[in-house]
């Protein structure tokens, strides 16, 4: 008896149900990214086929069609290769799925896993000094109830390095602020890390949470309509606060300065503060401290200091001998 394929609507479909949602329980910005994956994808495809995405099949997806999907990415939509990298590891994890479900199409699905992932050049990680994070900190017009949230904000994520999706989904219930002072991040994977908090950041944390909604599941960084402020609200809130800041510190001026940046100010200062490296990594949350290695090597500091601790190579030098008469006597003068 001849086995009917599966068509290729419901295989994705049995991806998302099954294998993400049931199976793995991969978190709504896991689902959230290979949805966005798979709508570019299928997008890309309906166009170079001419049929709808409900018509296509799993060798419409062969490898041809992903590498030109991804050179798209890059190409047109002007994605980076970290961007890339990103989108093929969703269709790989896909690809893998589809190969255990439709043995038949292991040729396609197995010449798909093969394309490899792109390099990219890692830059240095960039961090600020402690003047300029606390000139951010301080930036906010404390007379307004934004400025004030801001303020708030920026210390914390300074104080606790979180990601920025941990702190836009940070409640009024995972601050703990009774015996001990810490707030409870949720990060990624579903894991879990209570990170403690400096006297000052409590203190202005205490002054902050009477002026929102304290109910247990209500954010602590709302925005006006009470709603978590977003990624692209911190961005901008910060961006602000980084011009008024670079009155005081030209230097923020011509940086690039992210949430992101804070998150690998807090890594380096702790670094330099001789935290061990495997308490960073619990810090923040890293899964493997090899992740954590980078702000060792983007530490000139520290390699200065280790290279004092090696003597220098370079040979004495040497006495100039003369050799002319005249000379050996102004020398043996």
């Amino acid at each position: 008896m001849t086995r009917v394929e599966r068509p290729f609507p419901a295989l994705l479909q049995d991806f998302f149900h099954r294998r993400l949602i049931a199976q793995r329980g991969a978190s709504a910005h896991t689902i959230a990214s290979y949805r966005d994956t798979f709508t570019l994808l299928l997008g890309y495809a309906a166009e170079r086929t001419g049929r709808t995405p409900s018509a296509l099949t799993l060798s419409d997806l062969d490898a041809p069609m992903v590498l030109s999907f991804l050179d798209h990415l890059e190409s047109e939509r002007g994605n980076s290769a970290r961007t890339r990298n990103l989108r093929l590891a969703a269709i790989r994890s896909f690809m893998r799925y589809a190969s255990l479900r439709e043995p038949t199409l292991l040729t396609v699905t197995q010449r798909v896993l093969a394309i490899p992932a792109k390099r990219f050049d890692r830059p240095v990680l960039g961090y600020l000094s402690r003047g300029e994070v606390t000139a951010i900190i301080n930036a906010p017009d404390p007379s307004t109830w934004s400025g004030q949230r801001d303020a708030v904000l920026f210390a914390v994520l300074y104080n606790t390095g979180a990601r920025v999706s941990e702190i836009t989904r940070l409640r009024v219930d995972d601050v703990l602020l009774d015996r001990a002072s810490a707030v409870l991040l949720h990060g990624k994977g579903r894991k879990e890390r209570a990170v403690p908090l400096w006297r000052s950041t409590a203190a202005q944390l205490r002054r902050w949470l009477p002026r929102i909604d304290r109910s247990p599941d209500r954010p602590v960084f709302p925005n006006r309509t009470g709603q978590p402020l977003s990624r692209s609200g911190v961005e901008h809130q910060l961006r602000v606060a980084c011009r008024k800041a670079s009155e005081r510190h030209p230097s923020l001026a011509t940086r690039r300065i992210s949430p992101h940046t804070l998150r690998h100010t807090t890594a380096m200062h702790l670094l330099q503060s001789g935290v061990d490296i495997t308490v960073i990594a619990l810090w923040l949350g890293h899964e493997d401290t090899a992740t954590t290695h980078q702000y060792v090597e983007a530490d000139l500091a520290m390699k200065e200091a280790a290279l004092r601790r090696v003597a220098d190579p370079a040979p004495e030098p040497l006495r100039f001998i003369a050799t002319d008469r005249l000379l050996d006597f102004l020398e043996a003068l």
